[in-house]
């Protein structure tokens, strides 16, 4: 059984880098070929797609949000690390891992989500 538990500071101040880890149990971030990806909700609104790194390294991350956001991995730890940088009040939100490519309706596995409020 497949399960995802992101982790992170609940409080992060405007201009900052935002730093959360995605612990994966009862599967391997290295098994082909599954990605392993990020999502965001704010508050009020849908579902935004951040970006994922894959089961061989390689990563990708949204337009929107590519020029300050990293996705790396610890093998040996089987964690996903999503760093964010610069972040502002629009980077409110709940704050997902989940197993899956960029098409968020397939997904079968889900973290229970982490919620991140930037606010001086």
């Amino acid at each position: 059984q497949v399960q995802l538990q992101e982790s992170g500071p609940g409080l992060v101040k405007p201009s900052e880098t935002l730093s959360l880890t995605c612990t994966v149990s009862g599967g391997s971030i290295t098994t082909s070929y599954y990605y392993w990806s990020w999502i965001r909700q704010p508050p009020g609104k849908g579902l935004e797609y951040i970006g994922y790194i894959a089961y061989s390294g390689s990563a990708y991350y949204s337009p929107s949000l590519k020029s300050r956001t990293s996705i790396s991995r610890d093998t040996s730890k089987n964690q996903v690390t999503l760093t964010l940088n610069s972040v502002t009040p629009e980077d409110t939100a709940m704050y997902y891992c989940a197993r899956g490519n960029t098409n968020v309706g397939s997904y079968a596995y889900w973290g229970q989500g982490t919620r991140v409020t930037v606010s001086s």
